[in-house]
């Protein structure tokens, strides 16, 4: 199996890895040539009563909390199924924005359930990829022998069924989960038919080394990347101007942009123009943060040199040389600010969760906090294999007081008939707080209200039967005592 590909899609309850569920898994096995091997995989995860679905994201899967209890694995199930049957050695996991969503996804479901959140995309040469980066270069520098969609608006646009619909490739439903997966392989296909020097090139750039070096020689290079405008086919050409000041990251600077404005600014200013807005008037700064583990979409500055894809750009490589000049001229003063703005901002961030490290109700948001030490590793993979009644004795084990709080919740979530009396009373009161605590901005009042104001829109026959199974699967999960 050496150099196959594993493509998969999720569907899930919202967009938020941190506090969303997966509620399907769909995958199919290649080749290398990209020819499927063997069955698909099409799996239904259970929602457990502490997660309320997003009501806008079940209107786009179609998904109802009932479907995956009367159908689905628990979370636990579907990892032991997941390294039983999916995960094999030398195998690139990939999707279309699998990198930035579904991996996430992955991760924090691993995590939850006591499995190392990152090993199943590296350990035994496996790998991850994304077909969207791929998709977005190919637009950007290559795009003959290929139909490109536009959005009603005239922007450029690469949503997956306007690709398929516009190239006449099988999409038969979009935002099923295995639907998306066939449809990813089939838009994998054409690129790599049409230009396959490019698909490997990016295929063959996937690792951490080979953009790091590029970017880490200090020359301009080529990024594409969702973070620069759709105009611009989503790419630029960009400069390292410093590294992380913690991280194995690249703080690099968008050429397109003249670096005048911005070389001024306080640390202060810089951390101000670094937020995010959807104001079209506001000063953006032009400085973006590289993950290399994120399979950045990089290219050497020559694959622009044609006048063609400078004007397909929108730019121009003297304007570049402009720019890159200019900053050289004070780079080091400005990287020094961005690099003092850089931990300000992380100390914010630091500061704005602290509030919540001793909360039991965000135990599933933290992954993050820190890696887990080989003692606690050791602990996770007996608990993984306890009987349920030995998972309480394990968890006093753990030094990390994530895994402490993790435990009771796997216990609740996964082996909810093995309860004891008392545990079933903390799960009850754990929930009731998850759910209710808030009072009238509490999660379960924010879902019913969204509810109410989708019912009042039109709606086909499907989107009311939707809305009414929401309805009453939230009636469903309401404590006792509160329904009472």
């Amino acid at each position: 199996m050496a150099g196959s590909f594993f493509f998969y899609d999720l569907e899930t309850t919202g967009i938020n890895a941190r506090t969303g569920r997966v509620m399907q898994f769909a995958g199919q096995r290649t080749d290398a040539d990209l020819n499927p091997i063997g069955e698909p995989v099409n799996v239904l995860i259970k929602l457990s009563p502490d997660v309320l679905p997003e009501p806008d994201a079940i209107l786009i899967t179609g998904i109802t909390p009932q479907q995956t209890l009367a159908d689905g694995l628990t979370e636990a199930e579907f990892l032991k199924y997941f390294y039983e049957e999916v995960v094999q050695p030398d195998m690139i996991f990939t999707g279309f924005n699998s990198v930035r969503f579904d991996d996430e996804f992955m991760r924090f479901l691993h995590y939850r359930n006591f499995y190392d959140p990152y090993e199943w995309h590296w350990k035994d040469g496996c790998s991850r990829w994304d077909i969207l980066d791929l998709v977005r270069m190919t637009r950007a520098l290559r795009p003959e022998g290929i139909e490109w969609p536009f959005a009603s608006s005239g922007k450029p646009t690469n949503r997956l069924e306007l690709l398929t619909t516009m190239n006449k490739l099988d999409h038969y439903q979009a935002h099923d989960a295995l639907s998306d997966v066939h449809a990813t392989i089939a838009v994998a296909k054409l690129i790599r038919d049409k230009q396959k020097d490019l698909f490997d090139y990016v295929l063959n750039s996937r690792n951490k080394k080979d953009p790091k070096a590029l970017v880490e020689a200090g020359q301009p290079f080529v990024y594409t990347s969702g973070k620069y405008g759709s105009e611009y086919l989503h790419t630029t050409a960009a400069v390292l101007l410093a590294k992380h000041t913690q991280r194995d990251e690249a703080l690099v600077y968008d050429l397109r942009v003249d670096p005048t404005p911005f070389l001024d600014m306080s640390v202060e200013q810089i951390v101000e123009a670094w937020k995010y807005t959807r104001d079209p008037e506001a000063v953006r700064l032009p400085v973006k943060t590289m993950k290399y583990n994120r399979c950045p979409a990089v290219a050497p500055l020559g694959v622009i040199k044609d006048q063609d894809v400078q004007e397909r750009l929108q730019l121009p490589l003297e304007a570049v040389t402009k720019h890159l000049a200019i900053l050289k001229k004070h780079q080091i003063e400005f990287a020094e600010k961005i690099r003092q703005a850089v931990v300000a901002m992380d100390a914010a961030r630091e500061q704005s969760q602290v509030t919540l490290v001793d909360d039991e109700l965000t135990v599933d948001e933290r992954l993050y906090d820190g890696f887990i030490d080989k003692a606690d590793a050791v602990t996770m993979k007996a608990l993984r294999a306890a009987k349920p009644a030995e998972i309480t004795e394990l968890a006093n084990k753990f030094k990390d007081a994530r895994l402490k709080s993790l435990a009771p919740l796997y216990k609740a979530r996964n082996y909810p008939k093995a309860l004891t009396p008392e545990e079933r009373a903390w799960w009850d009161e754990f929930c009731a707080k998850k759910l209710m605590g808030g009072g009238t901005d509490s999660r379960l009042a924010k879902y019913f209200s969204r509810l109410e104001e989708l019912m009042k829109g039109k709606l086909t026959g499907e989107q009311q039967y939707l809305l009414e199974e929401l309805r009453l699967y939230g009636e469903s999960i309401v404590p006792a005592d509160v329904a009472g």
